[in-house]
């Protein structure tokens, strides 16, 4: 099993910070909501440790807690840069972690990514098309090392 002691102090920086800004990415999507979705992303976090012991990596990752990056200027740009920090960390994690701990990694993000998205009705929809808009790029940008 992987854990922290496997990363430099770097990456595992941006390995606490990529699913939180996945969470960003789905907030910015669309305007309103913006408590109950930031709220919702710290449950996400919540509800994987109750899973404690299925993967060492997601036990450290979740028990130190969502990791704010640095500040994005704006939606644009932290959908680029977003979108590249979770390519990075998709490819950190084929190098370093075993095939099940990166699928759980992508699956806690992309149950994180849901569950912010669903926080706050738009346009009466639990998940509005921009909500799943990001979604969509957020998990096709996690798989794509896996191609």
């Amino acid at each position: 099993m992987t854990g922290k002691a496997a990363f430099t102090d770097e990456e595992w920086e941006l390995l606490r910070e990529a699913p939180a800004v996945a969470g960003m990415m789905v907030v910015t999507a669309e305007s309103g909501g913006s408590f109950r979705e930031t709220f919702a992303l710290a449950e996400a976090y919540r509800e994987a440790r109750k899973h404690h012991g299925e993967s060492e990596l997601l036990d450290e990752i979740v028990a130190a807690g969502p990791k704010s990056g640095p500040r994005f200027h704006s939606p644009e740009e932290l959908h680029e840069q977003g979108l590249q920090r979770l390519r990075d960390a998709a490819a950190l994690l084929e190098r370093k972690a075993t095939p099940g701990e990166v699928d759980g990694y992508r699956a806690f993000v992309a149950t994180l990514a849901e569950r912010v998205a669903g926080a706050h009705k738009e346009h009466g929809q639990a998940v509005s098309d921009k909500e799943r808009a990001a979604i969509s790029e957020i998990t096709s940008t996690l798989a794509a090392s896996n191609a």
